[in-house]
């Protein structure tokens, strides 16, 4: 494959191009201990693999263990490849493709949730608009004054990105989001 026909940045992507890329959600079950998170990202920078959605938090006091959920693009041998060298890693114990286990289930998708804070200048029409479809879309106001309103929103990655993009023309002035939290149905654990 020449150099022509790779995605920018990487030297490390070697697959055809009739392969079909597709989004998947990681669990990384870790260590909680300094430098891990940086080892986990250099892996996906260091080949070139971009990462759509990345949360890390302690799940696990006692244990030291913390949780890293990632959504990356690529094709299912590029995604196969990244799982594998996750695994590879010292300090990570577990990583399972939540993807594919919700498929396997028969759930299509795992739960995935995200949080965004949303700040809209508020005047006028636009005001009454902006509340209006926070309504409708669940948002709570955590912050208002004469000027602007700083929403709360819950929800999944579509919902949130359509909240935005209805927000812009009212006065969108900010977002902050907390990235993708996903889980699968069911009574076992990762």
């Amino acid at each position: 494959m020449n150099a022509q026909h790779q995605p920018t940045g990487s030297a490390y992507f070697l697959t055809q191009e009739t392969q079909q890329s597709e989004t998947r959600t990681l669990s990384v079950l870790v260590s909680n201990e300094p430098g891990v998170l940086a080892r986990v990202i250099g892996l996906f920078s260091g080949r070139g693999y971009n990462i759509d959605s990345l949360t890390v938090s302690e799940t696990e006091h006692e244990a030291h263990l913390s949780r890293i959920t990632i959504v990356t693009t690529g094709t299912a041998h590029v995604l196969e490849q990244i799982k594998h060298q996750l695994e590879r890693i010292i300090p990570v114990h577990r990583v399972v493709d939540l993807s594919i286990r919700a498929r396997e289930a028969g759930n299509g998708k795992p739960l995935e949730r995200e949080l965004a804070l949303i700040k809209v200048k508020g005047v006028g029409d636009n005001r009454v608009e902006a509340l209006r479809l926070a309504d409708a879309f669940r948002a709570r106001v955590i912050d208002a004054n004469t000027e602007h309103f700083i929403f709360e929103i819950t929800g999944r990655v579509s919902k949130i990105e359509q909240f935005i993009a209805i927000m812009g023309p009212l006065g969108l002035v900010e977002v902050c989001r907390t990235g993708v939290a996903a889980l699968n149905r069911g009574s076992e654990g990762m």
